[in-house]
């Protein structure tokens, strides 16, 4: 990060908590190489401050977008002036940027989450997904399954009325798409026939030692299953050591969001973001956590 000025145009990433964040690390790199005269920083806000905190913060000039992350990416798009048809589709915008006097939002979680599965060739239309979590992220998830092919996606939640109102929400944006949701009961029995399982919950973030599938229901899945976490911190998660040890592919939420914040990047300046960069950043970042705590 070079100097800041008072020319300097800022970007940040919100959310509760950011604390956890690498976005800043990724970005910030970038923004070097680039030499543009901007900062990226956490934004902290709490869910009850979200609306004033939108509203006030288009009064700072020098501030031309921020990323969304847990748990605005839903509340925020009634209190943005324009979203665009990606993210109207996925129902979350994870992205939002300054044009004139508006705030835009987009969604750039999908491609993202994309990046990794797209790289291993498969024939995803024969392979089901079972997906955890209701939430934002959850729902770039399914678009990401939808473009993939997958035959069938399963979302599986705590409460039956949310994801009862959460289903009426995705089908009438999906229209015929095979898409049902369950509820936690369920699980064991989904598991058997998963091809492809994504934790979109927050279980198992940062200093969380627990894991949204136990041992015994990570036995379940077939063994040509892939287990997909989105969360990048701890690296790897319970959830993934779990897959791991029973001989799955394991992919951690570092490839997404290192994608998702190149596009977001590229949209916010207007210029190609430097992947390799923003991967080393993220990859040193982790390194230096990891020593940290062994230290």
């Amino acid at each position: 990060m070079g100097q800041v000025l008072g020319t300097t145009k800022i970007l940040g990433v919100m959310g509760c908590p950011v604390t956890h964040s690498l976005s800043p690390v990724m970005h910030n790199a970038a923004l070097t190489v680039m030499k543009l005269d901007y900062v990226y920083i956490p934004l902290p806000v709490a869910i009850a401050d979200l609306t004033i905190a939108v509203s006030g913060l288009k009064a700072i000039s020098a501030l031309q977008g921020f990323n969304l992350t847990i748990p605005h990416k839903q509340e925020i798009m009634p209190l943005l002036d324009r979203v665009d048809e990606i993210a109207q589709s996925v129902g979350a915008v994870n992205t939002v940027k300054r044009l004139e006097d508006e705030w835009i939002g987009t969604n750039t979680d999908v491609a993202g989450f994309l990046a990794p599965l797209k790289a291993l060739s498969l024939n995803w239309n024969k392979i089901p997904a079972v997906i955890l979590g209701s939430g934002g992220a959850a729902r770039a998830v399914i678009a990401g399954c939808l473009q993939l092919g997958c035959p069938a996606i399963h979302i599986v939640g705590r409460d039956s009325k949310k994801m009862k109102r959460f289903h009426g929400q995705m089908t009438s944006q999906l229209k015929d798409y095979n898409l049902r949701v369950h509820t936690w009961s369920s699980l064991p029995n989904l598991l058997e026939i998963a091809g492809l399982v994504v934790n979109a919950t927050p279980i198992g973030m940062a200093e969380d030692p627990n894991t949204p599938i136990s041992k015994e229901d990570m036995a379940l899945l077939p063994d040509s299953a892939i287990a997909y976490d989105l969360i990048y911190t701890p690296r790897p998660t319970q959830f993934l050591q779990l897959a791991a040890a029973r001989g799955l592919k394991a992919i951690d939420g570092l490839d997404m969001l290192l994608h998702q914040g190149a596009i977001a990047l590229e949209f916010w300046v207007g210029q190609p973001a430097p992947i390799d960069v923003m991967q080393q950043a993220l990859l040193n970042q982790l390194a230096s956590r990891a020593q940290t705590k062994l230290t």
